[in-house]
């Protein structure tokens, strides 16, 4: 089977004298690697490229980091001996590199594999060095990656006026169907990020493709996502975040996993099951997460098995799971309160949901088939606006 090649394979290969000679800062994590699990750091020294700076997104530039736990402002790479900047402190301010940081840079390289969710931080962590290398004439090299949970399905509901965030900066729908690369052009192009943007493009990708197809090794990107069917999950079954349900944070299999003490398996399986939804099937099990909500007491819950992914909806599972366990467990159905990724004012379900509707729809026990429908209408017009995004 011929092999995906990845836009970092791209820049160094096809076109190293973008970045031979020149001062470059480098955005990565752990999965920033090309086919023979060689790190980006590597390779673009190698190509002759001057680093200079390290930038770590959610997570760390190792990925050592929980979901949401700050990183150490600034540390030296016991390699490379350059700054390692953390882009996730405990200010939202912390998610943009700074204009001092930038100052004596050429060109900022980034190569960030992304999952296909929105909430997923790390291309909003893009979007934000895209605005600040702008402000201080820093060309951006964004190496493009594969879509790992196909580049044509989209899921859920766009974010809306007002409750923008972390989790969502502009509109996207929950299952965005846009590779990094693609994102970048539309953060430019539809939403006025002003700076000189290179996207190293994919070769040999085709947006039908789930990431074993591309030939690739899987790298877990962070720690919560160590494998492909956990992408495959996460933009439904990430809602969870926003209750004190535990998403399985803590387990092998987490956002598969999802459940609380107090919750029947056997009556949420069956709840469940009766709604008929494609692409999956569900288990009920019992599991104690080793760490995050619920750590060390056991939960009650199910595990969610896919059994045809081209018709699996994410986001109509994880919508259905949490009506499921307010239907079968009410007292073990609780909101998040505290804040969720730097905001304290709107509720986290809504900064997850890209506006009110879901939790106020739940809490009424209200047709959520109506809602579900609302939200594709809604995505439709955003098709037009995708598409023009499209380099593939």
């Amino acid at each position: 089977m011929s092999r995906v090649q990845t836009g970092l394979e791209t820049l160094v290969r096809e076109q190293p004298e973008k970045i031979r000679g020149a001062r470059i800062g480098v955005v990565c994590h752990p999965a920033s690697v090309d086919a023979e699990l060689r790190h980006a750091l590597d390779l673009l020294q190698a190509a002759g490229a001057r680093i200079k700076a390290i930038f770590g997104p959610e997570h760390g530039a190792r990925g050592e980091a929980q979901d949401m736990e700050d990183v150490e402002d600034v540390s030296l790479d016991p390699r490379l001996r350059v700054p390692v900047h953390s882009l996730y402190g405990a200010t939202f301010d912390s998610l943009t590199p700074g204009q001092d940081q930038l100052a004596d840079l050429d060109a900022l390289v980034i190569d960030l594999q992304d999952v296909g969710a929105r909430y997923y931080t790390f291309v909003w962590t893009m979007a934000l060095c895209m605005e600040a290398a702008g402000k201080v004439g820093v060309r951006v090299l964004v190496c493009d990656r594969p879509n790992p949970i196909d580049g044509l399905t989209t899921e859920g509901n766009l974010v809306k006026a007002g409750f923008e965030s972390f989790v969502g900066l502009h509109p996207l729908p929950n299952r965005h169907g846009l590779t990094p690369g693609e994102i970048a052009r539309y953060v430019q192009r539809d939403r006025g990020a002003r700076c000189e943007l290179e996207i190293m493009p994919l070769r040999g990708w085709r947006r039908d493709m789930f990431f074993e197809e591309t030939g690739l090794p899987w790298v877990y990107p962070s720690p919560n996502m160590p494998t492909v069917d956990t992408a495959l999950v996460y933009p439904g079954m990430c809602l969870v975040e926003a209750t004190e349900l535990s998403e399985g944070r803590g387990t092998c299999r987490p956002f598969e996993v999802a459940g609380a003490p107090g919750v029947d398996p056997e009556r949420l399986a069956a709840e469940l099951s009766r709604r008929d939804l494609p692409g999956c099937r569900f288990r009920p099990l019992y599991f104690r997460p080793k760490f995050q909500k619920h750590a060390g007491g056991t939960c009650g819950g199910v595990q969610i098995h896919l059994t045809d992914r081209r018709r699996f909806d994410s986001c109509a599972v994880g919508v259905a799971f949490l009506d499921g366990v307010k239907r079968v467990a009410p007292d073990a159905f609780v909101w998040r309160e505290k804040p969720y990724e730097f905001v304290a004012d709107i509720p986290a379900i809504d900064l997850l949901g890209g506006d009110d509707r879901l939790r106020l729809a739940l809490e009424a026990g209200a047709d959520l088939g109506e809602l579900a429908a609302e939200w594709a209408r809604e995505r439709a017009p955003f098709e037009d606006v995708r598409r023009g995004c499209w380099l593939y």
